[in-house]
């Protein structure tokens, strides 16, 4: 298995009541398995085609509208992957506060 490029993860702002986080995905960049422990908003910086890989082996793909957000409640596991032909950028804000 090839192992995939990281995607590139930019705090932008940490004020002990929101966190956001730029993320950056050249072509097929992973974040790794991860869980999420607040509340988030993603806004899309780009458009794009993300892979979802989920616990016990499923995956999905989810399309991303640059300007057109979206929530997550807490809990969330997942390794996220840019399954598009090119790069991709999103803003992560996490209600930590």
């Amino acid at each position: 298995m090839t192992k995939r490029p990281q995607a590139t993860a930019t705090v932008r702002i940490d004020d002990g009541r929101v966190k956001a986080t730029e993320w950056a995905f050249v072509p097929g960049a992973e974040t790794g398995w991860h869980i999420h422990e607040y509340d988030y908003v993603i806004v899309p910086l780009t458009d794009g085609r993300l892979l979802l890989e989920e616990p016990g082996g499923t995956t999905r793909t989810a399309g991303l509208t640059h300007g057109i957000p979206y929530t997550r409640k807490a809990g969330v596991e997942h390794n996220v992957v840019n399954d598009g032909e090119g790069e991709m950028r999103f803003l992560e804000v996490e209600i930590v506060g």
